[in-house]
This record gives structure tokens, C-alpha cells and sequence, in this order.
């Protein structure tokens, strides 16, 4: 997401490098470069021009210290532009209500609403130790209403049983009766969705709306669809009290211009970005670490949650006391780091989120492959485990074995052996307590997967 703006919001702020001071001369330029990206990044156009009103003032009255250069110092104006933007914090969901809290969530048919609520329900059962209850009151699609009890079996989530022959009022209202008895903390009502707004659609969300009480009312949205997601967004919310945005679909928008625009536009939070297909595929959203994402500056703090949050620790402590004792690093291990990295969206989304990745250029960059993460574990997994804990038998024929049973080539088999006898030299240092000689050593060299 945003790698375009990002791209270019960079290049032009390396421009101002070797000035001696902000003059109207090199910021007029550079507003121009920045108005320029945010409309590529398809941002609206009032938006992109309050933006750059409010960066040319912050500019102009702001005292620049010496130490600082002109391309700092405008980083500097950006960033918190960017965070004032976007909202300036995260919102998050209002929990505090007399349970059962009554999420409403709306969208257009092919937003990923009925997904988008599956993974909501899994973040609050798993990091918010809530017991949820999932309905469907999309009675025009059965197969959502199945497609929902799946999904909920998938989350552990319960769930509520409705027909397409029930009305949408009933079900809501029943629903919320069984949440009360069952002690359910959250109850999310999953409602139709349409290819359109319209005045059908409308009638029935607000009577929906006035049975649930929803402490919460989130509209789902394609960040893909750019500026028709925040015309989609504020005609609704004239409809119906909208409380939040879930923006779906960002692993795959590189422009970015809903996300930027949206909250200006509806002044309503954006509460959630979904960034992949996976129901843990859900990230709270907040502005200045978006920001951060933006410019470059990556975003160390929600790695660290991601860390905590999808790394299997009881694994990474057997790999800690196996490497202490003295025993080997083999490709079971190697294998296993590679099964945690892509349980945490992969080795590109965590180097979108590391600082300074903004630097290694295009070529660098395009070594940072997923696909190839897969084609390692499927090289691996093409071995007897005794190879793989001895890879230094792996000659010709063994090769040649293990490629045609991953659909590979020999040179990526040996490239593989190659990444991990660096990967195992690493190992040794950090048993030894070099931890500061291996960062050295991984400087500039990082593995192309």
C-alpha cells in the first residue's frame, strides 16, 4: 500500500538535500512534486489541496533549528500532516457498553464485508478475550449465511442460525435475546450488502439499526475502488450514524488514496485495514504509523505487536535452548523460520514495516520475493528428514531428486543450501553471544528470497 506515494514523496523530499534553508523557491517546487503524488495516488483533489495549504503554512512560520536540514524539516511537516490527515489516532471499538455490544456491520456486495466481520471476531476473541456471537441478516444470499457459519466455526466464534425466509428485523432481534441468555459479550450482525446504494438498501439497514442499537455501526469498504470507496462511504453515513471504516483490500491497493482521503471527507476514523485473506489478516489502524509506513520510516511498533501476536514462543524457545546446548541449526529450523514469516504476512510486508527499507532500491527490493519464501518450503519439504538435518549430503543426484519433487530447478535447490549455511554461520555467532558482530556481518546483506 502507498508505493507509489511513498516512492515519490521520498525522491522529492532527497531533492531538498544540500540546501541551506526552506526559501519559496524550493518549496514551491516541492509542493508541487507532493500535490502531484497525492493526486496520482488518486487522494481527492480538496483533500490534496487543503494538505498542501496546510504543509506551504507549517512551512513558512515554522523556525527551523541548524541542526536540521531542509529535507528533515519537511519530513518533519509531512509526517505530522499526514497524521493529522488521517485522523491523528487510532479509534478503537467502544467495548465498554453493558454487554451484549452490538457491532453493526454494513457494505457493498464485493467490499469483503461477511469476511471482514470473521476476522473482527477473531481479533476480539484472541487479543480481546471477548466470547462473540456472529448473524447474518443477508437474507437475499443464502449462501452468505452459510459462508458466515463456516467463517465462524473457523474464528471460534458462535453463531446464530437465520434463514432466508426470516426478515432481517426478527433475526436481529432474536439474535440479540440469545446473546443475552448466552452471556455473549460482543454480537456482530452481518447485514446484506448491495451493488449499489439505494433507497431499499437504506430502509432496511435503518430499521435494522433501530432494533440492534448498535454501540458500533462499521462501514466495510475496497480501498481498491479509491475515490468511489469515500463516495460510498459519505453517502451512507448521511443514511445512518456511522461510527468507523473497515478499508479492505490494502495488500493489494498500491495507490492509497482512500485511505488519505476518506477521513476528511466523512469525518469518520478509519478503525481497520484488512491486509490479506487470512482471518488474522487485520490491523488496527493508526495514522502516524502510517505515516511513518509512508515516508519511509517504517513502523517498528506494530511490528513488535505482530512479533508478539503471531510468533509461536514455545517454538522460539526450543530453537533458543536447542542452540544454547551446543546442537546444530538444520534445515527443520531454517524451515520453521520460514513458516513464522509468513504467518506474519510474509518477508515483504515485515520489511515495509522495518526502518530504512525505503533505501535499498528497486533491485534490492525486488529480491524481497514471497513467492520464493513458498518455494523454499516446498524445496525442504521435498527432502527425507535426514537430509535435512545433515544438508551436507545433498550432492548431484540428491539435488536433482529434490528439485523434481518441488517443481524447482537444481540452482534454486543450491541457491537454498547457500541462503542457509549463511542463516547457520548466524546461528553460531548468536550461541556465542556475538549478537553485535552478526548485525554487523547482515549489513547490506540480506537474503534474496
Amino acid at each position: 500500500m502507498f508505493d507509489g506515494l511513498s516512492g515519490r514523496l521520498q525522491q522529492t523530499v532527497k531533492r531538498l538535500k544540500g540546501q541551506g534553508r526552506l526559501t519559496d523557491e524550493n518549496m514551491s517546487q516541492t509542493l508541487r512534486d507532493v500535490r502531484m503524488a497525492l493526486l496520482e495516488a488518486d487522494v481527492a483533489l480538496p483533500v490534496a489541496k487543503d494538505f498542501i495549504e496546510q504543509v506551504r503554512t507549517q512551512a513558512q512560520d515554522q523556525e527551523v533549528q541548524q541542526s536540521l536540514t531542509p529535507g528533515q524539516a519537511l519530513i518533519k511537516i509531512v509526517q505530522d500532516e499526514l497524521t493529522r490527515l488521517m485522523g491523528q489516532h487510532n479509534d478503537g471499538l467502544n467495548l465498554s457498553a453493558r454487554p451484549p455490544v452490538v457491532i453493526l456491520v454494513a457494505g457493498l456486495q464485493g467490499a469483503g464485508k461477511t469476511t471482514s466481520v470473521a476476522k473482527l471476531a477473531k481479533r476480539l476473541i484472541d487479543q480481546d478475550r471477548k466470547r462473540v456471537l456472529l448473524v447474518s441478516a443477508d437474507i437475499y444470499r443464502p449462501a452468505a449465511i452459510e459462508q458466515l457459519k463456516h467463517l465462524a466455526g473457523q474464528v471460534k466464534a458462535d453463531f446464530f442460525p437465520s434463514t432466508s425466509e426470516q426478515k432481517p428485523v426478527d433475526i436481529v432481534t432474536a439474535a440479540l435475546d440469545s446473546a443475552a441468555k448466552q452471556s455473549v459479550d460482543v454480537l456482530i450482525v452481518d447485514t446484506a450488502g448491495r451493488l449499489h446504494i439505494d433507497q431499499e438498501m437504506m430502509a432496511e439497514i435503518k430499521a435494522i439499526h433501530a432494533a440492534a442499537k448498535p454501540v458500533e455501526t462499521l462501514f466495510v469498504v475496497d480501498s481498491m475502488t479509491g475515490q468511489d470507496a469515500v463516495n460510498t462511504a459519505k453517502a451512507f453515513d448521511e443514511a445512518l450514524p456511522l461510527t468507523g471504516i473497515i478499508l479492505t483490500k490494502t495488500d493489494g491497493d498500491a495507490r492509497g488514496g482512500a485511505a488519505l482521503s476518506i477521513r476528511q471527507v466523512t469525518g469518520k476514523p478509519i478503525k481497520f485495514l484488512g491486509v490479506g485473506e487470512k482471518a488474522d489478516a487485520l490491523e488496527a489502524f493508526h495514522p502516524e504509523r502510517v505515516a511513518s509506513r509512508i515516508l519511509g520510516m517504517g513502523d517498528v511498533l506494530s511490528l513488535i505487536e505482530e512479533v508478539e501476536q503471531k510468533v509461536d514462543h514455545e517454538q522460539a524457545q526450543k530453537l533458543a535452548k536447542k542452540l544454547k546446548k551446543g546442537k546444530g541449526f538444520d534445515l527443520v529450523d531454517f524451515r520453521d523460520q520460514m513458516t513464522q514469516m509468513q504467518s506474519m504476512g510474509g518477508i515483504s510486508s515485515l520489511m515495509e514495516k522495518m526502518p530504512g527499507m525505503a533505501n535499498l532500491g528497486q533491485a534490492a527490493q525486488g529480491q524481497l520475493d514471497d513467492k520464493q519464501t513458498t518455494q523454499v518450503i516446498a524445496i525442504i519439504d521435498s527432502m527425507t528428514g535426514h537430509e535435512r538435518q545433515f544438508p551436507a549430503i545433498i550432492k548431484g543426484a540428491r539435488k536433482r531428486r529434490i528439485a523434481g519433487g518441488s517443481g524447482t530447478q537444481v540452482q534454486d535447490v543450491n541457491r537454498l543450501l547457500k541462503q542457509f549455511m549463511q542463516m547457520q554461520k548466524m546461528m553460531k555467532k548468536m550461541r556465542k553471544g556475538g549478537m553485535a558482530k552478526m548485525m554487523r556481518s547482515m549489513k547490506g546483506q540480506l537474503p534474496g528470497f
